[in-house]
């Protein structure tokens, strides 16, 4: 697996000089993108394209290719993977779709052989590419720039795959690496969690699946990785279930028996996109919890009552012991130090950091949820910039902020150094319940053994 990701040499098959191709965008991306390895275009006109000489055949390539990127007709598919096996090739990322998914069987199959016959593994068809951000590889037709980071995200949708490398750009995430499966007629899920599962970029793995094609090979998988899984099953509704099937070919399958899987394997289970990196965000920066014991801090009585209920409701235990009293020198005299911890509208950046060192004192205070409302008498910026140097990442911290574009930029700020920073209370604490399930699940899983596929 480690040639789609640090691949000696790529070359593009279908590379085209039209910019409005995919097999252009493929072709930019990878230029532009900063990979450091050979790039070879293929088109059977040959010529030249974004300054790099065109071959008319992967077989003209005169050097070794490790990975080609293949964007031609789905009919042309067959022959042109068989060239590559010719070549040695060790893996083709088929973007290529009008296979499975709209019913033609028999050409995936006819693939499927042909990748099989040469030795080679397939990842697709019908997908967007994949990107490794350690390798600075772009091999997709999505955005070029995607933000560094320690999230692996797995997508069977295109679209959406692509969406959401722009949108986690806008959102301050970093991936490790994005990876498109369309109809996974190779390469699974579980190949892709046992490489991530050693993969020393990447903390956690993120996938948006539709369906799989062995459930107990995926459940085994999870069950080998070392590391957070965090999935968003789509199709739980009847209708979502119809409409995965017409979308990738999957069969969604019986959304209770999904369920009732992830939880035997300890894969955390997101309701939605959003949900599933405010989640990942947190599993990707912050140490696990070694307690129960939750407090939360907060400047606005509001926001308190808003993480309490949220703690609630996600069985979230929040701290009651006699520990709280110390949180008195860090507010004025009509503060209340029960939890949630409110240092009233009055606090400021020093108070909000003294509160800090208490909880990072506590022996009882095993986690923090950090609330924030934007008022004159605290700047958003100090607050952050304190926040950045005060923490010490012993204990998991989330913080909330709701205010304007000051108070935006904090959190940008804070998400850029590693605090994870939402803006709703609720995000705040799914992000700790997130942490606290991982402490759960993580006794569900065994130590990894061997290499990655």
């Amino acid at each position: 697996m480690e040639f789609f990701f640090r691949p000696e040499g790529v070359a593009v098959i279908g590379a085209s000089r039209s910019p409005r191709k995919i097999g252009h965008q493929v072709l930019r991306n990878i230029v532009e993108g900063g990979y450091g390895g050979k790039v070879y275009p293929v088109n059977p006109k040959g010529g030249e394209i974004l300054g790099l000489p065109v071959y008319k055949s992967v077989l003209d390539v005169p050097g070794s290719v490790d990975l080609a990127v293949v964007a031609v007709p789905a009919p042309v598919v067959p022959s042109v993977v068989r060239e590559c096996g010719e070549k040695g090739v060790k893996g083709v990322a088929v973007i290529s779709s009008g296979f499975g998914e709209v019913g033609n069987r028999e050409l995936e199959e006819e693939l499927v052989r042909t990748v099989k016959e040469y030795g080679m593994r397939l990842l697709g068809p019908n997908i967007f590419g994949v990107v490794y951000t350690p390798a600075r590889l772009n091999a997709s037709f999505g955005p070029p720039e995607v933000v560094p980071g320690k999230i692996a995200l797995v997508s069977q949708s295109g679209a959406l795959g692509i969406a959401l490398m722009g949108w986690t750009q806008t959102e301050d995430i970093g991936l490790s690496a994005v990876v498109s499966v369309g109809n996974k007629a190779d390469v699974s899920d579980e190949d892709l969690l046992d490489f991530f599962s050693a993969d020393g970029n990447t903390e956690v793995v993120v996938i948006y699946m539709e369906g799989v094609k062995d459930g107990r090979a995926f459940m085994e998988a999870v069950r080998r990785c070392p590391k957070p899984v965090v999935v968003i099953k789509a199709g739980r509704s009847e209708r979502g279930a119809q409409a995965v099937s017409s979308h990738t070919g999957s069969l969604a399958g019986a959304d209770l028996v999904y369920d009732g899987a992830f939880r035997q394997v300890g894969v955390i289970r997101a309701g939605d996109v959003r949900d599933a990196f405010v989640l990942a965000r947190a599993l990707s920066e912050l140490p696990v919890p070694e307690g129960d014991g939750t407090v939360i801090i907060t400047n606005g009585g509001g926001m308190g009552v808003l993480a309490t209920d949220a703690a609630e409701d996600e069985g979230l235990p929040l701290y009651s012991g006699p520990e709280l009293v110390a949180f008195r020198s860090a507010m004025p005299p009509f503060g209340s130090y029960r939890n949630p911890v409110d240092i009233t509208g009055m606090a400021d950046p020093t108070m909000y950091l003294r509160a800090l060192e208490v909880a990072q004192e506590s022996r009882g205070v095993h986690s923090v949820i950090l609330l924030y409302c934007e008022t004159a008498v605290c700047d958003p910026l100090e607050l952050a910039e304190g926040l950045k140097k005060e923490y010490r990442r012993e204990k998991p911290l989330t913080v909330a902020m709701v205010g304007g574009s000051r108070t935006a930029e904090a959190v940008h700020r804070l998400n850029r150094a590693g605090i994870p920073a939402y803006t709703s209370p609720a995000e705040a604490v799914r992000a700790m319940k997130g942490l606290y399930l991982w402490k759960e699940f993580r006794g569900k899983r065994a130590p990894l053994s061997g290499g990655a596929r």
